[in-house]
């Protein structure tokens, strides 16, 4: 296996792949899989909608540095910068 496989930056061995592969062929009880939830969880009480957004290359590197120095995501910066403009 190539070393650079990892989960969450921990490298992930043969014997773990060996081991999901059996159990995998083992079977699941579906019954005791966790039920997935409908997305993720809304922003408050009025239901929030998806926007599409396109950015050149050079926009979205300044985004993700903006947003890397100030401990932020994406979305976040794109929101204090909208609500900038309705305050």
């Amino acid at each position: 296996m190539d070393e650079r496989e990892t989960i969450n930056g921990i490298p992930v061995a043969e014997e773990q792949i060996e081991a999901w592969a059996a159990e995998a062929e083992r079977g699941y009880d579906m019954r005791a899989l966790k039920k997935r939830g409908r997305g993720r969880p809304g922003r408050g009480a009025e239901a929030s909608q998806v926007i599409a957004l396109r950015l050149t290359p050079d926009e979205v590197a300044a985004l993700d540095a903006r947003a890397a120095a100030e401990h932020k995501t994406r979305s976040d910066l794109i929101r204090d910068a909208l609500g900038k403009l309705t305050a």
